[in-house]
């Protein structure tokens, strides 16, 4: 009896860093029966890698169709340290669909929490200026024909910088507080592509897809610089554009 006590592994806590592509999933967020989720798939992964049910908690809720190149994850898991984190790794992989892989794995304190201890977020989206269109990127960018002006889209991401009221932009995931603090929004030019990447402390529901909406307009020359500002200093919801659509979006990383 006592052999067999110290036997027992006792269980751990990891943390690992997920990519995906979100096209297939209905957000990162388990979903009732019939809508597949990347949080099922994990959970299923790690199920038949430990014959049990095992808790996957992840740092960013990403909506239906959204991709991250750096979502965080925690779970706790009996694994022998003889084994090693990479045996670990390649055993998740092993088990997941191709549209999902872990590529970074450590042991975590036990009392971290991906999404509560995470100090900053950042996000990117990316928006595909051409007339002619590309299939292979179709999931991948928002793809539209007019050519967007960075300059004053800039301009007018600056306004977005600081400690603000978001709601204009977005809902509280939880309770009423619409307050973010934004550290950084800015938009690159990579060929035909735009890229807006914005870091926040945190970001309300649709707030990316919503900031990103309302960038195009002023890259369109629809809106000014001050337009965008105005909307979001009145903490209305009807004051934002029409949220850009979820596959050009991307989780980039998760700062603790």
């Amino acid at each position: 009896m006592e052999s067999g006590s110290r036997d027992v592994i006792p269980a751990q806590a990891f943390r690992a860093t997920v990519q995906y592509d979100g096209t297939a999933y209905y957000g990162f967020q388990r979903q009732r029966s019939g809508f597949p989720s990347v949080q099922d798939e994990l959970e299923q992964a790690l199920a038949s890698l430990t014959g049990h049910w095992v808790r996957v908690i992840g740092a960013g809720r990403t909506d239906s169709g959204v991709h991250a190149l750096g979502q965080v994850i925690g779970f706790k898991i009996r694994w022998p340290a003889a084994h090693g984190f990479m045996a670990l790794m390649r055993a998740m992989n092993s088990r997941l669909p191709k549209d999902i892989a872990v590529v970074e794995l450590a042991e975590a304190t036990e009392d971290f929490h991906p999404r509560y201890d995470a100090k900053r977020r950042t996000y990117e989206y990316r928006i595909l200026c051409s007339q002619t269109r590309q299939p292979l990127l179709r999931h991948l960018a928002w793809q539209i024909a007019t050519k967007l002006d960075i300059e004053p889209m800039n301009a007018a991401a600056a306004h977005l910088v600081g400690s603000q009221d978001f709601a204009t932009f977005g809902r509280a995931p939880v309770g009423d507080n619409t307050v973010r603090e934004v550290y950084r929004a800015e938009w690159r030019a990579e060929g035909e592509m735009l890229v807006f990447q914005i870091c926040a402390n945190a970001f309300l529901n649709r707030m990316v897809r919503s900031v990103v909406g309302s960038l195009k307009k002023v890259g369109e020359g629809k809106w000014t610089a001050g337009q965008l500002a105005t909307a979001l200093a009145a903490r209305d919801r009807k004051q934002s554009a029409t949220a850009a659509p979820a596959h050009g979006l991307y989780l980039l990383s998760v700062e603790y």
